[in-house]
């Protein structure tokens, strides 16, 4: 097992990776940026090291000083969280040329999974039902014409080595796609450093439903059931749930051993997910492996008992998973809300001093956050403030606790989405669970 292990990363991930290693007796490294020097991440950390100023691609994108400070600490591995470094192959060919471990898959395989149209053959190559779609990243706007007549719209174009819901666009006729396949391009070189992109047929009102797999060295792959995230704006996440509440049994087997033989097929080692679409009569298609520790982790530590962080240290040091397919248990439900520093209807980006803070709790109940009173949100990263996380004895049971969490959760000084929450849990289609990812636009006309 690893003696101390640095966290590239900031905000609640950072602390929820700290807590992990401190119930492993693994000492923690903090890295922050200027912005962040009083933050709760870098508190709680056994030592900590200012890596640049305030912009992250001076500090927690920062490679060279990222790696500096793991060697002035004696750092033996460092976490990347989600977000920032976390699916950067070459990042974690540098933690390797430097005798570093990286907390994650090997850079091929993030090379692999995370271009999605090398993905796409992947999964093709042993049965895994793909989206018809392009098997080649587009070259022009001509290629886009030419795949767009075989395939028929409307079509969605993906940025190739993109994620987080960024570098998407519907396209519904050959007069947007010109203009779209431009903008898509542009989108994908700015934000991921490729403008490469491909193609799909666009689904239209799918459910999102992502199944989390597991990995060892040793040859040993399970899942942990599904997560739906279909409660979507502009493909980012807002809610999770675990289980689905539609899938049925069938599917979701189906589902897990598509996610199992993807995982073998590349001899995967670390955790991943395997990300679905599914139409209304429950045919699934596979759109692409997150190779990190998503955000909605939480859902499936709760109705799994067990702790995602940690199983993925241990991966990382070497060890064999601790259990087969067959202990695997669901119990229960598990639903999480995204909490956002914006305005709940108009989301626009709301920065500011938290002035009062009122932490939910009770049975069941879970936030990971790194708010305090006096704690700055700042305009530099990410809106993510707090996820509120609930566990029931089934889905009725933690709507009800939801609801109540929600209604004691007090975050002042800034706009938060937990009105729109609150709203969204009472809508009819959340509430028999016949949502899907069109479902929020429509709930914000009638809001």
């Amino acid at each position: 097992m690893f003696n101390k292990i640095l966290i590239a990363n900031r905000g609640e991930i950072a602390i929820r990776i700290i807590r992990a290693c401190k119930e492993l007796g693994i000492s923690t490294v903090a890295v922050h940026s200027t912005a962040d020097e009083h933050s709760l991440h870098v508190r709680f950390a056994d030592e900590s090291v200012c890596i640049g100023p305030s912009a992250s691609e001076k500090s927690y994108l920062n490679v060279p000083a990222i790696i500096s400070a793991a060697e002035i600490t004696g750092a033996d591995a460092i976490h990347p969280g989600y977000g920032f470094l976390a699916e950067n192959a070459g990042f974690a060919e540098i933690c390797k040329s430097c005798k570093i471990t990286f907390i994650g898959p090997t850079a091929d395989h993030i090379r692999q999974m995370g271009h999605k149209s090398t993905a796409r053959e992947l999964s093709e190559q042993i049965g895994v039902p793909v989206v018809p779609g392009s098997n080649v990243t587009l070259e022009s706007a001509e290629d886009a014409l030419e795949s767009a007549g075989e395939i028929g719209y409307p079509i969605i174009l993906k940025a190739a080595s993109g994620g987080g819901g960024r570098g998407m666009r519907i396209v519904r006729s050959d007069k947007e796609l010109a203009t779209s396949f431009e903008v898509v391009r542009s989108e994908a070189g700015a934000a991921f450093g490729d403008p490469s992109i491909y193609m799909e047929k666009y689904i239209e009102n799918p459910k999102h439903v992502e199944m989390q797999i597991m990995a060892d060295a040793h040859g040993n792959v399970i899942h942990l059931g599904e997560r739906e995230c279909s409660i979507q704006r502009r493909h980012q996440k807002l809610i999770e749930e675990a289980p689905s509440a539609t899938l049925s049994a069938d599917t979701r087997e189906a589902m897990g051993q598509s996610a199992i033989a993807l995982a073998r097929q590349i001899g995967y080692k670390s955790l991943g997910t395997v990300e679905f679409l599914c139409d209304k009569d429950e045919n699934y298609y596979f759109i692409e492996m997150n190779t990190r520790i998503q955000v909605e982790h939480t859902v499936t530590e709760c109705v799994t008992g067990l702790d995602l962080v940690k199983e993925q240290i241990r991966i990382a040091a070497g060890e064999s998973l601790r259990f087969g397919q067959k202990d695997i248990r669901i119990y229960g439900h598990s639903i999480e809300c995204r909490v956002n520093a914006e305005d709940p209807y108009n989301f626009l980006p709301s920065p500011g001093v938290i002035s009062g803070l009122n932490i939910p709790g009770g049975p069941g109940i879970r936030v990971d956050t790194a708010l305090y009173v006096q704690s700055e949100v700042t305009s530099h990263y990410e809106s993510l403030v707090a996820k509120l996380i609930v566990h029931g004895i089934d889905r009725a049971e933690a709507m009800a606790k939801m609801n109540r969490a929600l209604s004691e959760f007090h975050i002042g000084g800034i706009k938060t989405t937990i009105p729109l929450h609150i709203d969204i849990l009472a809508s009819d289609e959340f509430i028999d669970g016949s949502y899907h990812t069109g479902s929020l636009d429509s709930m914000l006309a009638r809001m």
